[in-house]
């Protein structure tokens, strides 16, 4: 596919008919769009010696919404052609019943274009791909006798969207994605444990197959794996815990992000509901989210109905001061888009989202901050987590955590799994460090279905009081 031209062009739609059909379907309503996508996507696995996966697909389709006050009209097929996109718009017009609405003006334009037109996809061939999981497993599998098994993979996809409206502005964004994903196995007499590593972003292969990258990813999941043979059953109870920095920040992700999209509050359905500019974090805390930031895998041009994306501070020292928005919640809430309009693909609604969102730094030496614990955990790396939006309650899997006793660090734990309430636990936050990283390009968010890369990203902190679930 050329990437320069107009998906409009590349299905040999007529514009004019098109921009009738679409008119006519979004008659009387508050707003909507047509929103047309193209996507390449492979994905090669390697798996005890062997290339076990190789997948190569392409993938097309539009989806035409139009939205009355609270209610959406939505149609999608993957036939591009005149006649599918008439069917959509009829089915669309159902929604408006006697609405007349008066219809939003749209998204300012902007001039960011955070990637080239280069498709991820074309370079280097699949032999070199091959070969490169060759490698990685044979690196893995030399590191130490005790690994036993390794898996290495390496995705990628190139999609291209194109929104259109009803007067005719369309708004175009091309949008590459890469990662690479390796897991061990160790074990020692008949104990076996994992340990793994991924990173990604949005370029070419080319800054992620570099020898060091993939020798570091390596030397990671080994080194996880190897620490986890000594680990000793979590304690349980309520202790002090220090998160590390980065991949940590899915926490705060899950407990607090989703807590602050914009659906949620219109709603009054999240724990932060009805708390704008009232004290919801420790003095100190500052959330942002960001799409703007280039190659991060959470980063757009534009969010996935026109909109450029922003640097949206969401709590500033404490204070509840922003939520995410895409235009229908920003419309009911009167207040403005904030650019996370987002959507798994054509045939999905757009819907508040987050892109990267993590924590400020503080000014505390992270060394410090691990020398004032008397007795706690360490948690440096997160598995999956589970959180009730309503009431903020969660509980999250440690993966790597150490005990801290009288500041200094002891055994690995296994097992540990924090329990909460992120609205709460905000308060309980009593140091924040000034080693503020992001995580390795590797998050995706799930929402009603749908799931988008997303980035997160934290420093080291300070948590007091937290119930620790363990094993011993």
């Amino acid at each position: 596919m050329n990437p320069t031209s107009s998906l409009i062009d590349r299905a040999g739609l007529d514009r004019d008919r098109v921009g009738k059909l679409i008119t006519r379907g979004l008659e009387g309503a508050d707003d909507g769009e047509l929103f047309l996508e193209y996507k390449q996507s492979e994905v090669l696995a390697f798996d005890n010696g062997r290339l076990k996966t190789a997948t190569y697909d392409t993938n097309q389709g539009f989806g035409l919404r139009a939205v009355k006050d609270e209610a959406v009209g939505y149609a999608h097929a993957s036939d591009v052609s005149e006649a599918a996109i008439a069917r959509a718009a009829d089915a669309v017009r159902a929604v408006k019943g006697g609405h007349s609405g008066n219809y939003a003006e749209a998204p300012a334009r902007t001039n960011r274009k955070l990637y080239s037109d280069d498709n991820p996809l074309a370079a280097p061939g699949f032999d070199a791909k091959v070969k490169l999981l060759e490698s990685i497993d044979a690196y893995a599998r030399g590191k130490d006798a005790r690994v036993r098994q390794v898996t290495a993979s390496i995705a990628a996809s190139w999609q291209v969207v194109e929104i259109v409206r009803p007067d005719g502005a369309t708004y175009r964004d091309i949008r590459p994605l890469v990662r690479v994903n390796v897991s061990v196995v160790a074990g020692q007499g008949e104990r076996q444990e994992v340990g793994s590593f991924g990173y990604g972003g949005r370029e070419g292969y080319q800054q992620f197959i570099v020898t060091k990258r993939w020798e570091n990813a390596v030397d990671e999941a080994v080194r996880q794996a190897l620490i986890n043979l000594d680990s000793v059953p979590a304690p349980a109870g309520e202790m002090d815990v220090v998160l590390g920095p980065g991949w940590p920040g899915v926490m705060l992700h899950e407990a607090v992000g989703h807590g602050l999209e914009g659906d949620f509050n219109r709603k009054k359905s999240s724990a932060f509901a009805g708390l704008m500019g009232q004290q919801v974090a420790a003095q100190g805390v500052t959330v942002v989210d960001d799409g703007t930031m280039s190659s991060r895998r959470g980063s757009l041009s534009i969010d996935d109905e026109g909109t450029a994306t922003n640097r949206t501070v969401l709590i500033e020292d404490g204070i509840l001061v922003g939520y995410m928005q895409d235009r229908q919640n920003a419309r009911l809430m009167n207040m403005q888009p904030t650019g996370n309009g987002r959507r798994e693909s054509h045939a999905h609604v757009p819907m508040p989202r987050m892109t990267n969102t993590y924590m400020l730094a503080g000014g505390r030496d992270p060394a410090e901050i691990l020398a004032s614990v008397k007795n706690g955990i360490y948690a440096v790396n997160f598995g999956g987590g589970q959180v009730d939006i309503t009431s903020g309650k969660y509980v999250f899997q440690v993966t790597e955590a150490y005990k801290i006793e009288n500041g200094k660090l002891g055994a690995p734990l296994k097992g540990a799994m924090l329990i909460g309430n992120g609205p709460t636990d905000l308060h309980r936050i009593s140091m924040v460090g000034n080693d503020l990283e992001l995580d390795t390009g590797i998050g995706t968010c799930g929402k009603n279905g749908q799931g988008v890369p997303v980035g997160v990203g934290q420093p080291t902190l300070r948590m007091d009081k937290i119930t620790v679930g363990g094993t011993g």
